[in-house]
């Protein structure tokens, strides 16, 4: 027998894990035999002509490339980018302030003071109902998908960009929120329970070491939510915000499949550019602190 069959042999088992793998197991099957995912409808007839037609169409892109550019596509990508940004923008204003008041661990009666006299029930009820209602309010803007928001908004402010932008925004400002917030808990307490030692106070704490130390992750976050924010913006323009998702949708309708996989293929390259800015704005934070 080999080292590594006796290593794998040797393994500790866990029941749990393996129960749990065996319910997932059982519910995919479940899934897959009680009729509600129908394979046979996925390869019938239709579906195949569909997908012959969608194959077999005439590419004529190479010579329109330059108008559907012109007219479509150069518009399409500055309204998916100006709504991202400025939605991604109003976001992370919004869920940086939602951060530190839904941090558990910054928002008590003597914040990262060592050696602190236990304070009495009423001071630690009134910083946790602080806590408790800020997390509340995070979990409401991302509970509420982005279309929902938009539908709401387009029916206040009609087909204009505002109801994407404010659609993105509030959803992302949850999420954002949220994810900043257990950052700033998952931090090491040891730099920031000395500066609270020196007479260092809240506001002094999170200014020069909470910050500093989690921007790096706090821009992984943003910007990964801004790659969120292309799609959905690309997504919303479906409901007739005139961005990419209109165009693409009007192409679908026309059956001009050429023309929807170039503009498909634009909103990915939205996407790239971001992840590559994302990338160097990090290292230079990095670099920088």
């Amino acid at each position: 027998m080999s080292t590594i069959e006796r290593l794998r042999r040797a393994r500790p088992r866990n029941r749990f894990a393996r129960g749990s793998e065996a319910a997932l197991a059982a519910l995919a099957i479940y899934a897959w035999l009680s009729g509600e995912i129908a394979v046979t409808d996925l390869l019938s007839e239709r579906r195949l002509e569909n997908l012959r037609r969608f194959v077999g169409q005439e590419i004529r892109l190479p010579e329109r490339v330059a108008r559907i550019w012109q007219e479509r596509g150069l518009p399409g990508a500055a309204a998916t980018l100006s709504i991202s940004v400025l939605a991604i923008l109003l976001a992370g204003f919004v869920g940086f302030l939602l951060a530190l008041p839904g941090t558990r661990t910054f928002m008590t009666p003597e914040a990262y003071l060592p050696h602190a006299r236990a304070p009495s029930f009423h001071r630690r009820a009134a910083w946790g109902a602080i806590v408790a209602l800020t997390r509340g309010i995070q979990l409401f803007l991302r509970s509420i998908p982005e279309y929902v928001w938009a539908y709401l908004f387009l029916a206040m402010l009609g087909p204009t960009a505002w109801p994407a932008v404010l659609a993105l925004a509030i959803h992302n400002a949850g999420i954002l929120g949220k994810l900043n917030a257990e950052t700033i808990e998952n931090l090491e307490t040891a730099p920031l329970r000395a500066l609270r030692g020196l007479g260092a106070g809240r506001l002094t704490i999170a200014a020069t070491a909470i910050l500093p130390i989690a921007l790096p992750r706090f821009l992984l976050y943003f910007f990964y939510r801004f790659e969120t924010c292309v799609r959905e913006a690309t997504v919303l323009g479906m409901l007739g915000i005139v961005s990419l998702g209109y165009w693409i949708a009007d192409a679908r309708a026309k059956r001009f499949y050429d023309e929807m996989l170039f503009l498909v293929l634009l909103g990915a390259g939205i996407v790239l550019l971001g992840d590559l800015v994302s990338a160097i704005s990090r290292r230079w934070v990095r670099r920088a602190v």
